[in-house]
């Protein structure tokens, strides 16, 4: 479903992202692991198209995508979450997943009709939060409810787009043990629906639900494979444990 082929991308004399070749198969989790400074969260803005890249080339089912935009990625299926929660702090729960189940309705083009007039947007955004455990907070200012909450509702607002392909940007960076705990099940869950490609730092996280795992090391692919092939790679022990182990 998604490929990069020898991409790189410059920032002055910086080379954070260097030559690298991703092959994201339909239906799996996908993680990139890596140490602080790796290039993860710029390999991860060039999937989304916050970046153009400075060579190479971004594939989508087949389709160069390098130079679209975020609402192009957007529109053509590709939907994300961000390290840092990014919600709408005054509107309501609710109201933050109806906008982005707008994005492929036409509804936001519309003169004569608003959002929460319609039934369908309104449904698809409760079922949304349903499926995210947060429903029971469809009324309340998303900037009030509790910050494991406000991460869920990050998510749902990516899922709201209707994509094909989820990117999770560290999804639960900051959450207690019970909010981690929690979604984890909820990536499992999404799994069934959507090919998900997931930045985690959270070693136990990446280890029980990914299918297979790249890691990067100085904006590099250093090795891919399976949880048990990575925790076995003497490579990876090196350049990114140490001599530890998982």
């Amino acid at each position: 479903m998604l490929q990069t082929q020898l991409l790189c991308k410059s920032f002055g004399a910086l080379l954070a992202t260097n030559e690298v070749t991703l092959n994201v198969r339909q239906g799996t989790i996908h993680s990139i692991i890596g140490p602080n400074g790796a290039g993860k969260t710029t390999l991860f803005n060039l999937l989304a198209g916050v970046f153009p890249p400075t060579s190479g080339k971004v594939l989508f089912k087949k389709e160069d995508i390098s130079m679209r935009t975020v609402h192009e990625r957007c529109l053509l299926g590709i939907g994300r979450s961000f390290q840092v929660t990014s919600i709408f702090p005054e509107l309501s729960v609710a109201e933050n997943v109806r906008l982005a189940c707008q994005t492929k309705s036409g509804l936001g083009r519309s003169l004569f009709r608003t959002a929460a007039s319609n039934s369908e947007i309104n449904d698809r955004a409760d079922a949304i939060l349903d499926f995210m455990g947060i429903l029971a907070l469809r009324d309340e200012p998303a900037g009030t409810i509790p910050y494991g909450s406000q991460r869920s509702l990050d998510v749902a607002i990516a899922i709201g787009t209707e994509p094909e392909l989820l990117l999770l940007d560290e999804p639960t960076s900051g959450m207690s043990p019970d909010d981690t705990l929690r979604m984890i099940d909820l990536i499992d869950r999404l799994a069934e629906r959507f090919t998900i490609v997931l930045i985690e730092h959270h070693m136990n996280v990446v280890m029980s639900i990914s299918d297979t795992i790249s890691v990067l090391q100085g904006g590099k692919i250093i090795a891919k494979g399976t949880p048990d092939e990575i925790q076995n790679n003497d490579i990876v022990k090196k350049a990114y444990l140490g001599e530890s182990t998982w």
